[in-house]
């Protein structure tokens, strides 16, 4: 196969080399030599920064608290809280067996007291009155409105004191 090549090289290659002046320039050969290649050392990546004299990345320790990226934790936080409480919820009632309003008697039963009751329920609201209200705040947000860092802040205090607002008045009724 080289030699058919080299052949057709030969033969119609000159037509291929002339440069803009129609002269036939030279081409050099190249020889190419075989070496083994050695394997790179398996080293990690923590390994390899050490040994280039770099240093470890902090990650959050080196940052403050800031309310955006608090607001935007428990977003998602609210949000895994509402889907265990679904998922949890709904195997109890496919698998209980007796109805929620069973349960619920009971409850009301053990006499825990209104202290006990209005605290529950601020945790089984507080999640679904946050994720709603800053869900609110989100759609806003893609209308293109109240994005400057100031409105940011401010939106994120009203969603809160929302937020608890209306989870304290779900806990009374």
């Amino acid at each position: 196969m080289s030699l058919i090549f080299r052949l057709a090289g030969q033969r119609c290659g000159p037509q291929f080399l002339k440069n803009n002046s129609g002269i036939i320039t030279c081409v050099r050969p190249v020889t190419l030599k075989a070496t083994n290649v050695s394997s790179p050392k398996e080293e990690g990546h923590d390994e390899r920064n050490m040994k280039l004299g770099r240093p470890q990345s902090p990650h959050l320790t080196i940052y403050a608290p800031q309310l955006t990226s608090l607001l935007s934790i428990t977003h998602r936080a609210t949000g895994m809280a509402l889907s265990f409480y679904a998922i949890a919820f709904g195997l109890t009632a496919a698998v209980a067996p007796e109805s929620i309003p069973a349960y619920i008697d009971a409850i009301e039963c053990a006499d825990l007291g209104a202290a006990t009751i209005a605290a529950a329920k601020f945790v089984l609201a507080f999640p679904m009155t946050y994720h709603f209200w800053n869900g609110i705040r989100h759609l806003l947000w893609d209308t293109g409105k109240f994005l400057t860092i100031g409105e940011v802040y401010t939106t994120g205090y009203i969603m809160l004191a929302l937020s608890i607002a209306s989870a304290i008045g779900l806990c009374v009724m």
